[in-house]
Formats: structure tokens, sequence, C-alpha cells
């Protein structure tokens, strides 16, 4: 039986701030699924049995395999780069083949039985090309979205949907409203002329709202109102004002009216009412993000906020074009918000969230997604602040 494992960069770098440290690559959403799931389609249903990679050690989270340091791996087995999206249908391997590439990049190493994985140095063996997009950064995570998203929606345009309710009104063709168990109130509109909608099971919309695909959400979330365009909103998320191009990785409340703008929103992150973001300069010229070690050019016209896990804003807060802020900052007070935040700020002045206060606000907010703070997850919680906030 042949084991997935996903390795992780040696050293993410700067460019994947504010995930960098803080949760495995491979656990990221590029396009409706997450790395990890998009590299187990390809490869015929494949479960990873473990994340390889030290700068987000002691992970913990809904579903995710254990993260450990990498260590030769004995075949049969296949290693796959977090830092690769990728596509398309399942991969035909040949029997020689020892590489997938991608724009000759090595991006997964397959391990023959009797034979053993030494490392990510290893590009010797038969190549074959594999579709997809490398990743550069977070920032690419809206790129992704906006090529993957597209095909991942269509893909279930094979499945059986529940009839749309009375009362909706959709704009297209109807077939390409997908609802797999979702609760649609009267009046939501959905505009399907530029790709599927698709709701998962327990997904709410209540009156009023416009969905525009291509968009995906997922179990057990919530549409609260508003313009909900071409995004994928993660399970247990409560959404609502006008939303365009993001990602929500999943259990983050945005339950107020705000723009929101090609952005990455990671998990347990809450938008204070009014929280808005600038998604584009005044000179429509490439956006850089101004970061610890340097300034990067994104090469992207149009980018957002790059949320980190466990973010909260105030009311009213505005957010820059390029604006980058660290898992578990607490933005609040007066002032303008800096457009590199560090984790665990608290407030404007430097300050920092110690980490019993941090896990004490983790342990009133999980429980209202139904996610229990147990000991393991505390244990990681401690462990992503002890890297973090310094």
């Amino acid at each position: 039986m042949t084991t997935l494992y996903l390795l992780e960069p040696a050293e993410p770098g700067p460019t994947w701030i504010p995930f960098h440290g803080a949760r495995p690559l491979a656990e990221a959403r590029a396009g409706a699924w997450l790395i990890r799931e998009r590299w187990s389609g390809v490869l015929g249903g494949l479960e990873a049995e473990a994340i390889l990679g030290t700068h987000a050690l002691d992970f913990v989270d809904t579903g995710s395999p254990p993260v450990v340091p990498p260590f030769p791996v004995a075949g049969p087995a296949i290693i796959a780069a977090s830092w690769f999206a990728p596509s398309g249908a399942p991969v035909e391997l040949a029997p020689d083949t020892r590489r997938l590439v991608h724009e000759e990049v090595t991006v997964a190493w397959i391990v023959a039985e009797g034979e053993t994985w030494a490392g990510a140095e290893d590009v010797t063996g038969r190549a074959q090309p594999v579709d997809g997009l490398l990743l550069h950064g977070a920032y690419d995570l809206v790129t992704a979205l906006e090529h993957l998203l597209p095909p991942d929606c269509a893909d279930f345009l094979t499945e059986a949907s529940d009839p749309i309710p009375d009362g909706s009104i959709v704009l297209g063709d109807p077939t390409d409203v997908i609802l797999l168990g979702a609760h649609v109130e009267p009046g939501v509109i959905f505009d399907v002329r530029q790709g599927v909608v698709v709701l998962e099971d327990g997904v709410v919309v209540r009156a009023g709202a416009r969905l525009e695909g291509p968009l995906y959400v997922g179990a057990g979330s919530a549409i609260l109102g508003g313009i909900i365009r071409q995004s994928v909103i993660g399970p247990q998320c409560r959404v609502h004002g006008e939303i365009t191009s993001c990602i929500f990785l999943g259990y983050a409340n945005k339950s107020h009216d705000g723009f929101v703008g090609h952005s990455v929103i990671g998990q347990w992150v809450n938008l204070g009412a009014g929280t808005i973001t600038s998604n584009l300069k005044n000179t429509y010229g490439p956006i850089r993000l101004d970061l610890p070690d340097g300034r990067v050019d994104t090469g992207r016209m149009f980018l957002g906020t790059l949320f980190g896990d466990h973010v909260k804003t105030a009311i009213g807060t505005l957010l820059g074009t390029g604006t980058v802020l660290g898992a578990g900052a607490h933005l609040f007070g007066p002032g303008p918000v800096p457009r590199y935040v560090a984790p665990f700020a608290w407030g404007m002045t430097g300050e920092r969230l110690a980490v019993d206060p941090f896990v004490t606000i983790a342990g009133r907010v999980m429980p209202r997604r139904q996610v229990e703070l147990t000991a393991e997850r505390e244990a990681s919680l401690r462990a992503l602040h002890r890297r973090l906030a310094r």
C-alpha cells in the first residue's frame, strides 16, 4: 500500500507570512480545496499519513495529519510538495516514474518498494508532468483561487443537486446551482453566468443575499446577506457584506457590513463590523508587501489583506492594500493600521498578547463552532505562541 506524505519547505520564508510558523502550507486552501486535499485527489484518493516539516510542529486541526520532522521514507510511498497546488484528472503513474514535475520543477517524489527517499535534493529518475500551480507565497493563494475555483466548482455538475427553492432568482442556467443539503431562504439571487455556485451540507443562506459564481461554500457555513462573489468560504464560517475573490480557510466570522476583496482569511478570524480592505492601489500598479525582512513584489494588481489565524479586528478597521496581519494579532485603538502587524500584537502600541489570555480567548471562541479546546489543541496553541510571539 503506497503511503502519501506532504513535504513542507525547509524554510518557507517571509513570502508565506502570516502562515509561516502558524500552519503547514499543506493546510492552506488553493481553490475550493486544501492543498493536501488536492494532492489526494490527483493521486487517486490517497490520504496523507503525515506532513513533513519543522516550521509548524505540533500543529493540530480537524482532519489534519500530524506534522513531523522530515525523515528517510521507505517505499512504496509518494512525497508531495506543499508549495504546489495540483489540478486536473488523477495522475496515471508509469511503473518507472520517480518524480512528478511542473515547469521543470520537481513537485513530488515516487519511492518504489525497496527504495528509500532521502530528501528533496534527489531530482533523478524518470519524470512525469503534472498540471497545477507553483505557489511562491501566501498571496498566490489568491492567484490559485482565480485559476482553480472555476473548474473546482464545475466538477460538482455531476452531483445530484437538491431542487432550487421557490422564491429564488437565478441569472443564468439553473443547473449551475448545486445545492447539497443547504437551506436557502426566499429572495436569494444566484448569478451563475460566470461560474457554478456550490452550497455544501448545512449551509444557510438568508433572504436578500446575492451569490455570484464561481462560488463554493463549505459545510455548516452561513451567508447572512450581502454580495458574495467568486470566492471560497470554508466550513463553519459566518459571512455578510461585500466579498470579492476571497479565501476563507474556515471557522471565521465576518457577520457585518464591510468590503473585503482579494484577501486570505485564516481560521478563527473575527472581523469587527465595518472592517474594510483596500485591494487596488490608486496608481493601479503592482502591489508590494512590507515585511520584516524587506519588501516583496507580488506581481498582482489586486490584493487585499492576508489575515493570519486567530486575528481579531475592531469595528471600523480600515486595512490598506497588501496588508499582512500576523497570527493572533488583535487590532484596536487609534491611528492607522500599518501594512505589517506582528503576530499577537495587542492594539497598536507594540504590546503583545500573552500566551494564557490567547488560550483563554480561543477556549471561548472554538466551542461556538462546536470545536472542543482539548489538551492537544491547547498544546498546539501554546506552541504557536512560543514560535511567533517574539
